[in-house]
Parts: C-alpha cells; sequence; structure tokens
C-alpha cells in the first residue's frame, strides 16, 4: 500500500524577506521553510502553526494555501506537502524552540533560490509558488469528522 508522509510547511514573508530554518544533516548545514509531519490528532493548519512555533518560536496561523506538492525524494520516500502562506508586517526576532534547528534567518528571494544549501528543491519551488501570487482560502481544506458533532 503506497503511505506517503504528509507534511507542512510555511512560506514567511516580512518587509521582502523570507524565513529560513537553518538545521545540519549528515554534518551539513541544509536550510528550508519551516516544516514537518503532520501528527495526529491534528490538522494540516495546526500542524503548520505548530511547525513555525517550533522551528522559530513564532506565533502566526497560516493565511492561505499555496500549492499542494506530491514529490518522491531521491531515497524513494513519497511526500505529500501542504504549503501554506504567511505575511508578516515586519521582520520578527526568531528563536527555535526545536533543538534540531541551528538557527533562523530572515532572507532575499535570490539569496535561497541560488543556494547550494537547500534541503529538497521544494524550497526553492516553495518560494517560487509564492511569487507567482496565486493563493487558495484556508476554508478549501475541511477536517471532516464522523459522527458529526452536536
Amino acid at each position: 500500500m503506497f503511505k506517503p508522509h504528509v507534511t507542512v510547511a510555511c512560506v514567511v514573508q516580512a518587509e521582502n524577506h523570507f524565513l529560513i530554518v537553518e538545521e545540519t544533516i549528515h554534518g551539513n548545514p541544509r536550510w528550508n521553510q519551516p516544516a514537518g509531519h503532520l501528527e495526529a490528532d491534528e490538522t494540516v493548519i495546526q500542524a503548520a502553526a505548530r511547525e513555525l512555533w517550533e522551528e522559530a518560536g513564532i506565533h502566526a496561523p497560516p493565511q492561505s494555501l499555496l500549492r499542494i506538492h506530491q514529490w518522491m525524494a531521491p531515497d524513494k520516500t513519497p511526500f505529500i506537502r501542504f504549503l501554506f502562506a504567511i505575511e508578516l508586517p515586519k521582520r520578527l526576532t526568531v528563536i527555535p524552540q526545536d533543538d534540531d534547528i541551528d538557527r533562523c534567518l530572515w532572507l532575499e528571494a535570490d539569496e535561497i533560490l541560488n543556494s547550494h544549501l537547500l534541503r529538497s528543491p521544494l524550497v526553492a519551488e516553495s518560494i517560487l509558488c509564492y511569487q507567482q501570487g496565486v493563493r487558495y482560502p484556508l476554508d478549501v481544506l475541511n477536517a471532516f469528522q464522523w459522527p458529526l458533532p452536536l
């Protein structure tokens, strides 16, 4: 049975800069958007907000859905990645809450797109999706429950 990893990611933009988290993978620094796996008993929107808090110390809800990517990693691990946009009026101080995050950076798009430090090609693709300007309302995502609550 096909069982992809379900992940979420946030493109966080403020003052023409994008939030990037840096972590060490196999001894090398790697850049990503605040991102992670969906956990049991949370919606993808809740997961995105949680990951942003854990990885950057920022409390901000996703504002729109940018894209849903289906991706096969080079090691053949399948992913379904929900990509959200968060626009802040100013760059905030970032304090990672997760020990796996070495630091957070506010970078311009070109710095990210031209970097050799990206964790996956989805990091650059996410910036490009944001720049295209297409946004979907969060209500296209629905956490269905049965039986319906009274």
